[in-house]
């Protein structure tokens, strides 16, 4: 938080003192902003380790499903698909639409806000730091727009941050894309409840994801959930299909089978990440908007959006 300056004075770095002008009166969101980002690996480590022993203690309460909903709420993601991700880190102007419950359900953290979002870094992951061995590569997490680029670049050397360019962060996102990752944007109340940060997340490492699942073990608690789906589903063209397996084996979720010789899509299960979209050799998948569903984190809708407010 502070540094001393060429006369021996202790002074307030600026990326310290934006993050507190962003969080305005409420000083105590400021002061968990700070530590958040400071001891990151610390803190994601000790909220599994919490939801943990909420569980273990209290898996047969019903009354305990208001626990993890209450956390839940203020700290969780949206799935992007890939084309909804690239047109984020090709934005160039800054975005304030503000809150969006449908686009993110949640109560709390849901303001889609980018400050200078041509302004990116990339730093190691805090959940697959908390494992023994993680997958990887272990620097996936994206700072997108100021003040967090700003902050990580002065306080997150031992995360081994790094500024980076568009085409550097599109192509770690392609990366990880490769090797079954998904893409969330994380929301959190005390980084200002808006959109800042993108991870590259397997599923396997990824803490909001086993996080969810640890907490819907609690009674009553099956409708709790840390992650948005996207607003997509998977069409599915019959007449192009070989049943190769292929979108079986990279659904991270089972949301796809094979049951004598039928292709079996289970909706429910599906978040519309696109990485079965990707796979596909044969181009029988097709991502398209969900009827009924929630909206996607695209861009180019949120612009239409911003549009029909202003005029």
């Amino acid at each position: 938080m502070k540094h001393r300056d060429h006369r021996g004075g202790v002074r307030i770095k600026e990326s310290t003192r934006k993050i507190f002008r962003l969080h305005g009166w409420r000083v105590d969101r400021a002061i968990h902003n700070y530590f958040y980002f400071l001891f990151y690996a610390l803190y994601v480590k000790s909220a599994l380790y919490l939801t943990r022993a909420v569980v273990a203690l209290f898996s047969r309460l019903e009354a305990t499903k208001y626990i993890p909903k209450f956390v839940f709420e203020r700290y969780h993601s949206k799935v992007l698909s890939h084309g909804d991700v690239t047109k984020i880190i090709n934005m160039d102007e800054t975005v304030e639409l503000g809150t969006d419950t449908s686009i993110i359900p949640y109560s709390y953290a849901n303001k889609i806000v980018l400050r200078e979002p041509d302004n990116l870094a990339v730093m190691d992951c805090p959940c697959k730091l908390e494992l023994k061995d993680p997958c990887q590569p272990v620097a996936s997490c994206i700072a997108v727009g100021r003040p967090i680029v700003d902050f990580w670049m002065d306080h997150c050397e031992k995360y081994h941050v790094r500024r980076i360019t568009r085409e550097e962060a599109l192509e770690i996102i392609d990366a990880h894309r490769r090797t079954g990752h998904i893409n969330q944007a994380f929301f959190k109340v005390a980084t200002g409840g808006s959109i800042g940060v993108i991870c590259n997340c397997c599923p396997k490492c990824c803490v909001s994801i086993r996080a969810t699942r640890l907490a819907q073990k609690i009674k009553g608690a099956q409708d709790i959930t840390m992650f948005a789906p996207s607003g997509y589903t998977v069409r599915h063209d019959a007449d192009r299909c070989e049943l190769c397996g292929k979108c079986v084996k990279t659904c991270n979720f089972n949301a796809i089978e094979i049951e004598d010789g039928v292709r079996v899509y289970h909706s429910e299960e599906c978040i519309g990440c696109e990485l079965c979209v990707e796979n596909c050799e044969r181009h029988a998948l097709t991502l398209v908007l969900e009827e009924g569903g929630l909206l996607p984190l695209d861009m180019d809708m949120v612009r239409d959006k911003l549009d029909e407010y202003i005029e």
